[in-house]
């Protein structure tokens, strides 16, 4: 919304010659409170409208703020409210657009499911427009519960004789019930649906394409419009994307209505000059703007039609009018616009009607003609003998997806056919010679009129079906396991700071030991007054400490100073969660399967990585491809194969088979094959993207004289959904289901610095405070024993010091002549006691 904002004001601006910008500010979800603080504050800086929130509490709690300053508030989401400035239908208006429809489709009854309760002023306008001799209309709230869960409601509706059914919700809520409705069983042939919600382009709508029921909606806008193609750019969406192909749309109506408020606001802006004001929320009487009510007034008498998304603004009173609704219905090929709606016209069916169109023109009709069609047998998905145990002959002999595209195109135009079968050699043309092979020669010679496989066809064509080259190649292999896989859970650099944090804390305990008095010990407990103290934490009683700690088994050794137990509290709760993390990443590792490909690129496969050869169809457009291309790595790739010329095949089939029984040989072929053989071959997998994009289609003698309506057929079929249900058909269904569909179990990653650097800074600070800790004590013990035995401070501090830096002395005699404490009156006194 933030993206959609800033462009709306970056084209008013450029547009209309205005310099506006913006003052945003976040709140909180349906927080009022915090909402009105914020706008307080946005009015004292001086504003000229209020655009938002999305939350309709918040927003109505705020109109009430803007109408007391005579401040423009604009929202965009649907109201019976007349304060404000909103965009989007009226309630009434939608009501219009349901009945226009529902008389239509001639519903006699259908059940209308509706979200909240501010939603049954479209359901009352409905049976004003119905009056008494409506249909007949059950009524059910589906969100009954409050809690999400509408299956209840939606299980009332299934056993309901009614299936035709209107639902009118919000954008949060709709499609989530589609879902919860395909999960109960009630999207299919047998149900009919209208969605009163004008975001349904902006759903995914994927899985209910090939449900065949009948899902119609509206929108306010088409994602074909520059315009909005513009500010799909701006959002980062490119139109290649397949999330967004066939239709569907990610921008909101919220977005688009927002966006072309912006637009109205500047054109009233450029007319009426509008000087923002510094206003106060506790002054309202004496802050409202003396020009605000022309300004608003003035906005409302405007007619835009310009820089549109959703079409023409103008008021009737507060009510938005000028725009027309796209009548939307959802098909395998996508969202398909299948009629509009106007205030003026009601609805007008644009559909194209999929009935049999041989004697819609008689003077081109091609009824009663007989042409001859080339196969390619077998070449499954395309054509291919029908298995039966009769002896089958002619036409009913074959089966696939180009025999059913004739016998549509034969039904739709009238002509009648005989299949032949021409064999696995397309065919090429020679422009020197003018000479033409295979299929292609049969077609120029006038001996067939039309081939249909997976030919590939030239820029001119007119046809729309993409396929493209791609790797066909045998799914990744479970790898072997290495001798050092327990490492595996970290990565390197962790395990080089787990060493580092190990070999540091260790020290530290070392250095804090011989630091603190606390941990010089009586090694004669018998004895009250000892000649001499032992330190337990040598360099290797440390090491062994922080092993135990790590391998969480313990220790004989318990620190007893402030500071070597605070070290040791960090040092376990850093165990603590680097072993766990260790624990379930390395269950990660053992349980999911690592699989390992030798190839993962065509920049592997080009340089023949691990050995792995590949090849193509000898004849064709693949191989062609390869021939004519003036990229680097096409170019490597065709002198391989050509220097190898036993890694070409005569047919596809061959080299899907040669892939099967080979684990370093892969086969380049059309993607849309490559789909239809990974779908049924389960050990098979697509290696990379596509490398190119090429046309299929059907072909026909140049300048045929039946080709425009041959191409226009297509087009209607394609319009109707009816090639992607075809293509559905023979790639999802027949024969398909082999290989079971579950989703690809996430691959285990080594948990790096980025997941632990957390404890490892914990430990850090905790270390460095200990260590802070000890020298302070033990820099106290110095003053107060110097005191004790009255010797100056440094000689006691250098004495201690020496004591201190020799590491290989872990015992302390207490009384000895070569000590400065020696000639002390209290040279008895033991340090022990001193440090108590």
């Amino acid at each position: 919304m933030n993206i959609v904002f800033d462009h709306a004001i970056d084209v008013a601006n450029e547009e209309l010659g205005l310099a506006m910008t913006s003052l945003k500010a976040e709140v909180n979800y349906g927080d009022a409170y915090h909402s009105y603080g914020k706008l307080c504050r946005m009015l004292e800086t001086g504003i000229a409208g209020v655009f938002g929130p999305s939350s309709r509490h918040t927003a109505l709690h705020l109109m009430s703020i803007c109408d007391a300053m005579d401040i423009p508030h604009i929202y965009s989401y649907m109201s019976e409210n007349s304060e404000g400035f909103n965009l989007h239908p009226h309630p009434a208006d939608l009501s219009k657009a349901l009945y226009s429809l529902i008389t239509a489709f001639e519903w006699s009854r259908f059940i209308f499911l509706y979200e909240s309760a501010e939603y049954l002023s479209i359901l009352n306008e409905l049976n004003s427009l119905f009056g008494m001799n409506g249909p007949i209309v059950t009524v059910l709230r589906y969100d009954m519960q409050l809690n999400g869960n509408y299956k209840p409601v939606l299980r009332r509706v299934r056993k309901s004789k009614d299936n035709r059914i209107v639902v009118v919700g919000s954008t949060d809520t709709v499609p989530e019930f589609l879902n919860q409705a395909q999960q109960v069983g009630i999207i299919n042939e047998d149900y009919s649906y209208i969605i009163g919600n004008l975001d349904f382009h902006s759903f995914d709508l994927e899985e209910y394409k090939y449900s065949e029921a009948n899902i119609t909606s509206f929108r306010m806008f088409s994602s074909e419009k520059m315009v909005v193609k513009e500010l799909m750019e701006k959002m980062g969406y490119t139109s290649a994307q397949d999330d967004f192909r066939n239709g569907s749309c990610p921008i909101t109506v919220e977005m688009a209505l927002t966006y072309d408020a912006v637009q109205l606001f500047a054109e009233t802006l450029k007319n009426l000059p509008f000087k923002p004001v510094s206003q106060n929320c506790s002054q309202r009487t004496e802050s409202v703007r003396d020009d605000g009510s022309s300004f608003k007034n003035y906005m409302r008498t405007l007619r835009l039609k310009d820089r549109l998304l959703t079409g023409p603004i103008y008021f009737e009173g507060n009510v938005r009018k000028g725009y027309h609704l796209d009548v939307i219905e959802l098909q395998p090929s996508g969202i398909v616009k299948v009629g509009t709606w106007s205030e003026e016209r009601d609805f007008r069916p644009e559909r194209l009607a999929a009935t049999n169109s041989q004697f819609d023109n008689i003077d081109n009709s091609l009824a009663n003609k007989t042409f001859i069609i080339l196969l390619s047998v077998p070449n499954k998905p395309y054509a291919s003998l029908v298995e039966s145990y009769k002896q089958l002959e002619g036409n009913s002999q074959y089966e696939g997806y180009g025999v059913d595209l004739i016998m549509e195109l034969a039904d739709k135009l009238g002509f009648n056919f005989t299949f032949k079968n021409g064999g696995n050699d397309y065919g090429s043309y020679n422009k020197t010679s003018n000479e033409s092979t295979g299929m292609l020669r049969e077609i120029m010679h006038g001996h067939a009129d039309l081939a249909v496989t997976d030919l590939t066809i030239t820029s001119e064509r007119q046809e729309a079906i993409e396929f493209s080259i791609a790797i066909l190649f045998l799914k990744p292999q479970k790898a072997q396991p290495e001798l050092f896989t327990f490492m595996d859970p970290f990565s390197e650099e962790v395990w080089w700071f787990l060493g580092l944090s190990f070999l540091g804390v260790s020290l530290s305990f070392f250095i804090l030991g011989r630091l603190s008095p606390s941990e010089w010990d009586n090694p004669y407990p018998c004895i009250e007054e000892p000649e001499e103290l032992e330190n337990q934490f040598t360099i290797g009683n440390s090491i062994w400490f922080t092993t135990g700690a790590l391998l969480q088994q313990g220790s004989e050794i318990g620190p007893k100073a402030l500071s070597t137990r605070t070290v040791a509290s960090f040092w376990w709760f850093f165990t603590l969660i680097v072993v766990s993390s260790y624990t379930a990443n390395l269950a990660a590792f053992l349980t999911i399967e690592k699989p390992q490909s030798l190839i993962n690129s065509v920049d592997d496969l080009a340089d023949n990585k691990d050995g792995v050869v590949y090849g193509a169809k000898r004849t064709g457009s693949t191989r062609n491809f390869f021939l004519n291309s003036e990229d680097e790595r096409y170019i490597k790739m065709n002198k391989f194969m050509t220097e190898h010329p036993e890694y070409l095949t005569e047919t596809n089939q061959e080299g899907v088979d040669r892939v099967k029984v080979s684990t370093q040989y892969a086969f380049l072929m059309e993607s849309t094959s490559i789909e239809y053989n990974t779908k049924r071959e389960c050990n098979l997998k697509k290696i990379g993207d596509a490398l190119d994009e090429k046309g299929y289609g059907i072909a026909m003698r140049k300048n045929w004289p039946h080709r425009d309506k041959l191409n226009n057929a297509l087009l209607q079929l394609q319009e109707q959904g009816v090639l992607e249900k075809m293509k559905n058909k023979w790639w999802n269904e027949v024969g398909s289901g082999i290989c079971a569909t579950k989703e690809e179990a996430p691959e285990a990653t080594a948990l790096a610095m980025d997941n632990l650097e957390g404890v490892f800074f914990v430990l850090l600070v905790g270390s460095c405070c200990a260590l802070l800790y000890g020298a302070v004590s033990w820099v106290l013990f110095i003053v107060k024993k110097a005191r004790h035995f009255k010797v100056p401070f440094k000689e006691a501090f250098l004495e201690e010091f020496r004591f201190l830096i020799d590491f290989n002395n872990y015992v302390r005699v207490l009384k000895s002549s070569d000590s400065i404490y020696s000639r002390s009156r209290q040279s008895s006194m033991s340090v022990g006691s001193i440090g108590q």
